[in-house]
């Protein structure tokens, strides 16, 4: 008991509703600036030669654009370079972002609320990725557009995790549906369904203990939450989510194969992307690297505070991944 005391202890500062410094695109373009100024070096009295689409070559596989993306732009990029005959490096630059953005596009979808009633919502994901920190700011987003939220303590697995997720339902005045720690999630997501339909809810989400891929068994957990979801609705879960740690690159791939494969994914929310991110993971994702299904992705998270997870824009992405001002 007192180990999970502590535990909470420990989260609470990161749950406190920081001021925001900037725009949110700042922020992203500050997250995203290592990249960016990469990026941007290359670019500054540069001849637009092949020596010039090398570095670029590595510049792209550096950021975790992966050998697919990174060859799927660079070919389309030589070919407008032939086509418009350009022999500046700062319409070079704004070419790869015109690019980028559409290499993206398919990943940018918007998250429709008013399909279901109540709409019920899976989320996933390893542990640290910030996944109980990102269901508690999109019941307060869901908040603002007007919907009513519930959330189901789904990971007994973990110790504070359900203080943790009842923190953020207090903060924003939404009920958690709960058991004891231990308890059995499956159950705690059919009561939850089943409490939100009586209460007349338009969402309701589900947390999932945190696990990697190859824990075989707790992987199997999550698939029978999903089937018991679907015993309160065959339609159920409508959205099923994975979090993913921006910051985790190339390993990202991985766990977003094997979430789908396991729960069929339908959207990630990339998370950290205040840190060492690198950003072209998403490039990666988007062309299918490693046998990764395209899946889109609906937010991405620069920071903590309650407003720092928005919706995705490719071309805002795109601008901030090359340093645009």
């Amino acid at each position: 008991m007192a180990a999970a005391k502590a535990a909470s202890a420990a989260l609470k500062p990161e749950m406190e509703e920081k001021p925001a410094a900037g725009s949110w695109l700042s922020r992203l373009k500050s997250g995203l600036s290592r990249t960016g100024q990469n990026f941007t070096n290359l670019f500054v009295n540069v001849k637009v030669d092949e020596d010039l689409f090398e570095e670029l070559e590595t510049a792209l596989i550096m950021s975790d654009a992966s050998v697919d993306a990174t060859n799927t732009l660079l070919s389309a990029l030589r070919a407008r370079v032939r086509q418009e005959r350009i022999e500046d490096g700062a319409r070079v630059k704004e070419v790869l972002r015109e690019l980028l953005a559409d290499h993206l596009r398919p990943l940018e979808k918007p998250f429709e609320l008013d399909r279901a009633s109540p709409l019920v919502v899976m989320i996933a994901g390893v542990n640290g990725a910030g996944k109980t920190t990102s269901i508690g700011k999109l019941a307060r987003a869901f908040q603002a557009q007007g919907s009513s939220v519930l959330l189901a303590a789904g990971d007994t697995f973990r110790a504070a995790a359900r203080e943790q997720l009842v923190e953020w339902g207090q903060r924003n005045n939404v009920a958690v549906i709960a058991q004891s720690e231990g308890g059995d999630p499956a159950a705690v997501a059919f009561d939850a369904i089943q409490a939100g339909r009586a209460r007349g809810m338009g969402v309701v989400m589900i947390d999932t203990a945190g696990r990697l891929p190859t824990q075989l068994h707790l992987m199997a957990e999550l698939k029978k939450i999903r089937k018991v979801i679907a015993k309160t609705d065959e339609q159920a879960p409508h959205e099923v989510l994975l979090v993913v740690d921006g910051n985790t690159g190339q390993n990202a791939l991985a766990q977003i194969k094997a979430f789908d494969e396991a729960l069929g994914l339908t959207g990630l929310v990339v998370t950290k992307l205040d840190g060492t991110a690198k950003g072209g993971i998403l490039a990666a994702v988007a062309s299918g690297a490693q046998g990764v299904r395209p899946v889109p992705v609906y937010w991405i998270g620069v920071g903590e505070g309650i407003d720092d997870l928005q919706p995705f824009v490719a071309s805002e992405f795109a601008g901030a991944v090359f340093g645009d001002q």
